[in-house]
């Protein structure tokens, strides 16, 4: 372990002390919603960078970080991105997408019309990095990304910011609405904000940890 010398080993925390942190933030998460419906109120910009910081200390795969995370405030930008989006997602609801998958997402209610990709005052665009002129060839991208993006959305949610995660299909456009090479493929669009007032999210049940959890 990396450290300064001389410095005096931290003290380890005890077994009810790691259970206890561990049920508070499992707690904190469980309480966790996706939101559609944001408030225009500014958020605390350093909050988002601090998040970002987070998700950057997220394992990747010879430690190459493979990721970009794009924060997008501007107005006009975040326009385009709607417009590109909604265009994407009219055409997939309509001729592309599965019915069972139409079905999954009834309950949910979603469609073709993305107004929180406008509304929320934040919108970060993640993207992979892949072998380039500048950046060498990575390895676990999606792996290592997924990872990241998980760390993300948990510390936006602990610092009282809410999220959604929103993947367009296809999501090219992105590399030109956010100006980033092509060795950069979008991963995932994370609206980031405050919940509207008069904002509903769905009454999901998550499976119970018996299901989840196996024990051998």
């Amino acid at each position: 372990m990396a450290g300064t010398t001389g410095d005096p080993a931290p003290d380890s925390p005890t077994a009810g002390d790691m259970v206890r942190d561990a049920r508070t933030f499992a707690d904190r998460m469980a309480a966790r919603r996706s939101i559609r419906h944001f408030s225009q109120q500014p958020v605390p910009m350093a909050a988002v960078e601090e998040a970002v910081r987070a998700a950057a200390t997220a394992p990747s795969g010879a430690n190459l970080q493979p990721w970009r995370f794009v924060v997008i405030t501007d107005a006009a930008r975040k326009r385009r991105l709607r417009e590109a989006a909604e265009a994407e997602e009219r055409e997939f609801y309509a001729r592309r997408a599965p019915t069972q998958w139409l079905e999954a997402l009834a309950p949910i209610g979603t469609d073709w019309r993305k107004p929180f990709l406008e509304v929320a005052p934040v919108v970060i665009v993640v993207f992979e990095v892949h072998q380039g002129p500048h950046s060498p060839k990575p390895y676990y991208v999606k792996e290592s990304v997924g990872i990241a993006v998980g760390v993300l959305i948990a510390a936006l949610h602990h610092a009282g910011l809410a999220t959604l995660t929103h993947t367009p299909s296809p999501m090219r456009f992105l590399n030109e609405v956010c100006e980033r090479p092509p060795e950069e493929r979008p991963y995932v669009v994370m609206p980031v904000g405050f919940a509207a007032p008069d904002a509903t999210v769905p009454d999901l049940v998550r499976k119970p940890l018996p299901e989840v959890l196996i024990r051998r």
